[in-house]
């Protein structure tokens, strides 16, 4: 077996709350769902449409996996296979690759880090506790790219996005407010407004703290962060998410990346505490 890495590290504490629970409510589908002939849920039939016209982004949603034999290929050794087998419902292969590092696409990905932000990144890797590994928060936007679902509820006024891990959730205001120019409490998950543009929910979010870790390989953030998603429900089983990260105070520039989600049309999320489910920190101490 490897030493342990840093990525191996991050994951022993935020992997903790991914059990990979059988979501409640199995296989029943929503009033109103469509139907195959062979009666499946229709996955192709066009996107459910709100009063006023614009998609309804409601649902239990599961992103696009990145397979074993693409992690190896994108990451080469940097995730041990230990991380696959000691930690279960989180095994390689049911998250996705900005999940596990959200630089997946630079090369190295130190490179998209400034100095002062790669000093800080470096510091909170050796800060790190293993015996206490409920106290590493993943927050935006990792806890939509494990190996656990997320819930929309799409509603006229405010959009909440549900988390299955730790029962994480955000509010996304839609009432005409605009985001404040200065936080007086920095929040985990920001604090988020969206508008439509044409058939796109395009979500701000800033007022971060600086609590939270990008990714499974602990990439950090200043509370300068700020992000624009734009969700576009392509059809009833389909959602592209675009996430743009600005933070000028660690990041040499802002960077976008995409994911695919698809419609989990028969399931429903499950409710979890790290308390409740923690069972690694007395062999973490080891």
């Amino acid at each position: 077996m490897r030493p342990r890495s840093a990525a191996t590290l991050c994951v022993s504490s935020i992997a903790i709350f991914a059990l990979t629970a059988q979501a409640q409510w199995l296989n029943y589908p929503p009033p109103g769902t469509p139907l195959t002939k062979g009666g499946k849920p229709n996955l192709s039939a066009p996107a459910p449409r709100t009063r006023d016209g614009k998609p309804d982004l409601s649902g239990t949603w599961l992103h696009d996996t990145t397979t074993i034999e693409d992690v190896k290929r994108i990451f080469g050794n940097r995730f041990d296979d230990d991380i696959a087998t000691s930690i279960p419902g989180m095994e390689i292969g049911t998250q996705h690759k900005y999940g596990l590092d959200i630089l997946a696409d630079f090369h190295p990905p130190e490179s998209a880090m400034k100095a002062e932000g790669l000093a800080r990144y470096k510091k909170s890797l050796a800060d790190y506790d293993p015996g206490s590994p409920c106290s590493q928060i993943g927050g935006f936007p990792l806890y939509a790219l494990l190996s656990e679902p997320i819930k929309i509820v799409h509603a006229p006024k405010l959009t909440i996005v549900m988390y299955e891990i730790d029962n994480t959730h955000r509010q996304i205001f839609t009432d005409g407010r605009k985001l404040p120019k200065e936080f007086d409490l920095p929040a985990y998950q920001g604090y988020s407004v969206g508008r439509w543009d044409g058939n796109t929910f395009v979500v701000e979010t800033a007022g971060f703290n600086d609590q939270t870790v990008f990714d499974i390989m602990g990439h950090i953030h200043s509370e300068a962060l700020r992000t624009t998603e734009r969700f576009n429900r392509r059809d009833f089983g389909h959602m592209d998410v675009e996430t743009t990260i600005d933070d000028p105070k660690t990041y040499v520039k802002p960077f976008t990346f995409k994911v695919p989600f698809h419609l989990l049309a028969d399931q429903d999320i499950f409710e979890m505490y790290c308390s409740q489910n923690e069972k690694d920190a007395k062999h973490l101490k080891k």
